[in-house]
């Protein structure tokens, strides 16, 4: 038994592999006063997730396990993070309000399991924060002190924080089912994340402390996942699946996809762009410090992947994508 499934997983990594190079990816910004979408840059292999640094210069991405910048306004070559032994990065990563440091979440080595992780923004050597895994960071408090994150303890998914320097873990959900997402808000009294507890994934907000949990969006067609606010705190886009394309607490690759915009106070979603997309495409926060323009990634698939959804169910698998 134990060699077929090493034979399995032999086999499940060359699917991913395979689709890592078959996909063409395209770096986006949107403009979500106007709409207007612009092409930063096309890749012919998955990127994901980009963040864009605090003074506007950079966009941050994962790629193949690592870390890479780029600028959005004119585009060279990528220029690789020094990340030091961390080279299986995964789509979990976040730059603190500084600009100093960023976060991220790494398979470490002995289990494959996501841990959590701070280093330098120029580059340098992991420190790790979060011993137990697996553990997917999502916010960094906007005075440094605090990350958030969703991590699996006992069989369950829920939200929860721990000091930037490491020490006691707090939890802060305990909802049956998946909570993820976490991200404060600027100002720092809330936390956004997402929630499938109600049934279908939606939107919720909590207080820094976990009380005076809050369902922000009650879409009956949609799942809604990683809400982010933006920096001055009045607006949070979140992507959505449509039902009825996955389970809803599945946040899988290779979808139809949209963008969604509402006031952070709560109101009535609207959709900003349709796109073909889901894992990578906005997993953390990639407003630009101007509160007008967001970083995405949508996705091409070459004519042979678009035919093989199981390919497309096995990278869904939250380990395994997270981990590519």
């Amino acid at each position: 038994m134990k060699t077929c499934c090493m034979i399995l997983l032999a086999a499940f990594a060359s699917l991913a592999s395979a689709q890592q190079n078959s996909v063409t990816s395209i770096l986006e910004v949107l403009d979500v006063t106007n709409g207007q979408r612009t092409i930063v840059k096309e890749f012919p292999y998955r990127v994901e997730a980009p963040n864009w640094t605090p003074d506007g210069r950079w966009l941050v991405y994962n790629s193949g396990g690592k870390l890479y910048k780029l600028s959005p306004d004119s585009p060279g070559e990528p220029e690789m993070i020094d990340t030091g032994f961390a080279t299986r990065c995964n789509n979990d990563h976040v730059i603190a309000a500084d600009g100093k440091q960023i976060a991220i979440s790494h398979g470490t080595k002995e289990d494959g399991k996501s841990r959590v992780y701070t280093l330098p923004i120029q580059g340098g050597t992991p420190r790790l924060i979060t011993p137990m895994a697996p553990s997917y960071l999502h916010g960094w408090s906007p005075d440094g002190r605090q990350l958030a994150y969703c991590a699996e303890r006992n069989g369950n998914f829920d939200v929860y924080v721990i000091p930037v320097e490491g020490g006691e873990e707090i939890r802060l959900t305990t909802a049956e089912g998946l909570d993820d997402g976490p991200e404060y808000s600027p100002c720092g009294d809330y936390i956004w994340f997402n929630s499938v507890r109600t049934g279908l994934m939606q939107v919720w907000r909590m207080k820094k402390d976990g009380s005076e949990q809050t369902q922000m969006t009650f879409d009956e067609t949609r799942n809604s996942w990683f809400p982010h606010v933006s920096p001055d705190g009045k607006s949070v886009i979140f992507i959505t699946y449509y039902k009825g394309d996955l389970e809803p607490g599945q946040h899988l690759p290779n979808k139809n996809v949209e963008l969604r915009l509402m006031p952070a106070m709560g109101g009535e979603p609207k959709t900003l762009v349709k796109l073909f997309g889901g894992q990578g495409t906005i997993n953390v926060n990639s407003w630009a410090p101007d509160s007008k323009r967001i970083a995405f990634v949508s996705y091409r698939l070459a004519p042979a992947s678009l035919s093989s959804g199981f390919t497309t169910e096995i990278l869904g698998n939250r380990a395994i994508t997270r981990d590519e």
